[in-house]
């Protein structure tokens, strides 16, 4: 029988869509079940937990890692610094998550990044985002074709290549070239300086970043939640993020 280290709580942020006219606020299943299948129990985290502070206080104070999901919404410009309106905006979510990174980075809590989980950990450590890829010239195609069936948009797109010993490499056991999907129109234009730059696409486009001084806070472009079950790569991820997640718990346990 196990002890009670063997499977640490890991939040996921949740996003909030309209259903009907209800506002409603879900995560993929497929982050889920990734978390459960590298051994730890995903636990959804609502945008009210921000109402109050000691909300959001005591339910972090329980976990032992956080897991940022990619989303169908970007986050506001005006927070990396820009002007204008994001048509596909969710300011809860940037609220949650913005509070959850301080946080978990004063504590030095586990921390892994998705896609907008990645931008958010940019953001909030000083860096800004392209807020539209296809407007840079040299860059590749990012972006999925919304028509193809998932198993498509989900295919490798490009290859990443993992910088020398850093996080992701190590995780990855090596620091050769790396098949991802690609399901952004929104990129890192800046990192900030807290920031290490962990992988970059063969157009130079920032694909991976670890936060500096921190033991396990890594955020990538691409989508390993996608059936992890047959990616080497993506079990890697998630199994150093919920292993480190079981040393976070391990210490912080009188």
């Amino acid at each position: 029988m196990g002890n009670i280290f063997d499977n640490p709580l890991i939040g996921v942020v949740m996003c909030q869509i309209d259903n009907g006219g209800h506002p409603t606020q879900s995560v993929h299943n497929k982050y889920l079940a990734a978390i459960a299948q590298a051994g730890g129990v995903p636990l959804a985290l609502p945008h009210q937990l921000c109402a109050t502070p000691h909300l959001l206080e005591n339910a972090l104070a329980v976990l032992d890692g956080i897991l940022l999901t990619g989303s169908p919404s970007n986050i506001e410009p005006w927070q990396y610094g820009e002007a204008g309106q994001e048509s596909h905006a969710d300011p809860g979510r940037d609220r949650l998550a913005f509070a959850i990174i301080t946080w978990a980075t004063s504590r030095k809590m586990p921390l892994l990044g998705i896609c907008r989980g990645m931008q958010e950990l940019v953001v909030v450590n000083g860096g800004a985002l392209w807020r539209d890829l296809s407007q840079q010239k040299g860059l590749l195609p990012h972006q999925e074709e919304a028509s193809l069936p998932l198993s498509q948009q989900y295919a490798p797109a490009h290859d990443v290549f993992p910088e020398a010993e850093g996080l992701l490499a190590t995780l990855l056991g090596s620091d050769a070239p790396l098949a991802v999907n690609s399901l952004h129109h929104q990129g890192i234009r800046a990192p900030g300086p807290q920031l290490r730059i962990e992988a970059r696409a063969p157009d130079g486009l920032i694909e991976a970043v670890s936060l500096r001084h921190h033991p396990f806070a890594l955020a990538v472009q691409w989508h390993p939640e996608w059936q992890p079950e047959h990616n080497d790569a993506s079990r890697a991820l998630f199994a150093g993020f919920i292993h480190a997640a079981q040393h976070y718990h391990k210490e912080k346990t009188p």
